[in-house]
């Protein structure tokens, strides 16, 4: 599994796509998890990058965590709307691990409340995922062709063209 700083050193051009997309539109995201009856739930939601991790992180007691529990195997798709993919586009999947650390917990309630002023400081976190990547894709459509630009573990980035 490759943390976020080994994946970016891996695979930068992905990881520049999959963080600009994010910040693009104001870290919203799509999560893919497996429900208990093996059927997928996809859920928006906005992961975090944090002290060099992607983090995965919410509203306590929802079905997407539960899933995450009983399956750590996940996808994190960047939201997009522009069906010609000008701005191109970009997915990440792996597993999560739950982090239970308070001292990080409250490291990282202090840098959203600086950043977005949401207040989380003070409070337990009842889950704290770390994304540990396995594989990414971006796709970017440029003079006419489909550049499609993958990456595993263990690889470097290889791209496909369609035209």
């Amino acid at each position: 599994m490759a943390r976020w700083t080994d994946f970016v050193a891996s695979a930068p051009a992905i990881a520049e796509v999959f963080a600009r997309r994010h910040a693009a539109t104001g870290n919203l995201c799509f999560l893919g998890t497996l429900r208990p009856d093996g059927f997928p739930r996809v859920s928006p939601m906005e992961p975090r990058f944090f002290e060099g991790d992607l983090w995965i992180g919410g509203m306590p007691d929802t079905a997407k965590f539960d899933d995450l529990l009983h399956d750590t195997r996940f996808t994190l798709h960047t939201a997009t709307v522009d069906t010609h993919v000008t701005e191109g586009d970009a997915k990440v999947w792996g597993t999560v691990e739950d982090i239970h650390d308070d001292v990080l917990h409250q490291r990282y309630a202090e840098a959203l409340y600086a950043e977005t002023g949401f207040d989380l400081r003070g409070r337990t976190f009842e889950h704290f995922f770390r994304a540990d990547l396995v594989g990414a894709s971006a796709v970017a459509v440029d003079d006419g062709h489909l550049d499609i630009t993958t990456w595993r573990q263990g690889h470097g980035e290889k791209v496909v063209r369609k035209r």
